[in-house]
């Protein structure tokens, strides 16, 4: 079986403080209390530089020289593909442009390795080919060093071109109006090299220099790969997050593309338990998970259900090249190193004494994925389809850069903000009530399922609180975030 491509990035050290932990309320829980199963490769004497951190794209590797529109998908690989228009009409986001809402005066902050050598010609491509203005600005900076010369032959450099494409055209997609701030750190975990440092470093600069109002990042590590013991390993690595917390700036996080599954240190081989992944599930970052769309043939959006393409034949075909089953759906579960914390007491029915994930959820299925150009070398210059958490997450980011323009400055952290709103059944929230992130997959020379969460009216452990309708979510979350 081949599975979806990974991508690694080392953890080092950086600062925790109790105003951290103050800032995540009371639910927080680095004591080591929580039970853990045993890690599905590696040992209790790991080293940091050893854990996986998954980014949570699926380029699919389909190249083709103009933009394929879904009838062209649905023709030749029996799923669909949409463009930039579909994805804001299902989100109803005309209506709120209409109201001279982009994002304007907001920055979206997307932190990636190596970042991509044509990222600002790649997104003018995309703007010119569906009629969409440039950003205010697309600025890159490199403050953890300068990123080494762009090598078409090596995978990881390519890897992380694709996932900087899409995160920087679906950012823009939705926020046409906000600046965007590429962040590029000079490291990724190849070869035993160290990265995550650099990532933290870069992103304390960005928070320290407030050059941005929200950060997205595509990419997370199963809880389990952490050393032992655990929640010293992760406490190590939060200091970027208190301080956001502390400016007031929203940071948000893939909840990864394997289901109630998740990957081990040796990058091949699935937990046999419900695990989940973090940063997502951090109680000082929103996580992110994954939905599919249903657009009707009049264009128009219908109910959104939980991304699972893990037992569709031609999904699997298009995505990853074998009939599957393959672990292909949003990730959700219950974490084993954060308790419950203070905003999601309303939903303690659901997750019990822990901090479950995701907390809401965006456009994420391979059946549903989204039109990417690139021209960055080590694949052919062209159009891409694209999925996973990591097409979710920049979207929310552009959802929140238009509440951030709403309410004229940033929000800081939005959970709190979400659950009320799902609470009180406010009509920006749209309930996924349909799908599941239970996976299957061959492992050891049988098959194996790993049974997930399933969705249900309110909050629940595949979807978060759902999904959204931004004619009434960017200013619902500006009124109540931002006061």
């Amino acid at each position: 079986m081949r599975v979806p491509r990974r991508i690694v990035v080392a953890f080092g050290a950086c600062g925790l403080t109790a105003a951290a932990l103050a800032a995540a309320g009371p639910g927080v829980d680095l004591s080591g209390s929580a039970a853990a199963g045993p890690a599905a490769t590696g040992s209790a004497g790991q080293a940091l530089s050893d854990v996986t951190v998954q980014p949570g794209v699926m380029h699919v590797g389909r190249v083709q020289s103009s933009p394929p529109t879904t009838a062209d998908c649905e023709k030749a690989y029996k799923v669909a593909c949409y463009e930039p228009a579909q994805i804001r009409q299902a989100y109803n986001l005309p209506a709120v442009y209409a109201s001279g809402v982009t994002g304007r005066g907001a920055t979206i902050v997307i932190v990636d390795s190596y970042g991509s050598p044509t990222i600002k010609h790649d997104l003018g491509v995309f703007d010119q080919a569906f009629g969409l203005p440039a950003p205010p600005s697309l600025r890159i900076i490199q403050p953890a060093g300068k990123v080494p010369a762009y090598n078409p032959g090596n995978s990881d450099m390519v890897g992380w071109a694709s996932e900087t494409t899409l995160d920087v055209e679906y950012a823009h997609t939705v926020a046409p109006g906000a600046n965007l701030l590429l962040v590029e750190t000079p490291v990724s975990e190849t070869e035993g090299v160290h990265g995550f440092p650099q990532i933290v470093a870069a992103e304390e600069y960005v928070l320290n220099h407030h050059l941005g109002d929200v950060i997205s990042q595509s990419f997370s590590a199963t809880e389990q790969t952490f050393p032992r013991p655990r929640p010293a390993s992760v406490q190590a690595l939060r200091g970027a997050y208190e301080l956001a917390a502390k400016d007031k700036v929203t940071v948000l996080a893939a909840a990864g593309d394997s289901g109630a599954a998740d990957v081990g240190l040796d990058e091949s081989t699935y937990y046999l338990y419900p695990v989940t992944s973090w940063p997502d599930s951090d109680p000082l970052v929103t996580g992110i998970g994954g939905t599919q769309l249903h657009i009707n043939a009049k264009g128009q959006p219908t109910a959104p259900t939980v991304w699972n393409d893990t037992y569709s034949k031609a999904t699997n075909e298009f995505a990853i090249g074998n009939a599957g089953p393959n672990p292909l759906a949003g990730g959700g579960g219950k974490s084993v190193l954060f308790s419950r914390p203070a905003y999601q007491n309303g939903v303690r029915n659901i997750v019990g004494g822990r901090r479950g994930v995701p907390d809401i959820s965006m456009s994420g299925a391979c059946n549903g994925s989204v039109d990417t150009y690139g021209s960055f070398g080590g694949a052919p210059a062209g159009w891409t389809p694209a999925c996973g958490t990591s097409e979710a997450t920049p979207m929310f980011a552009g959802i929140v850069a238009l509440a951030d323009q709403v309410a004229g400055h940033s929000l800081g952290l939005i959970n709190p903000a979400l659950y009320q709103l799902s609470a009180e059944h406010a009509p920006g929230i749209v309930d996924v009530t349909s799908g599941n992130n239970t996976v299957s997959f061959s492992q050891g020379g049988h098959k194996d399922t790993v049974r997930g969460f399933t969705a249900r009216p309110g909050y629940d452990l595949a979807s978060g609180v759902g999904t959204v309708n931004a004619g009434y979510f960017v200013r619902e979350l500006a009124f109540l975030a931002g006061h």
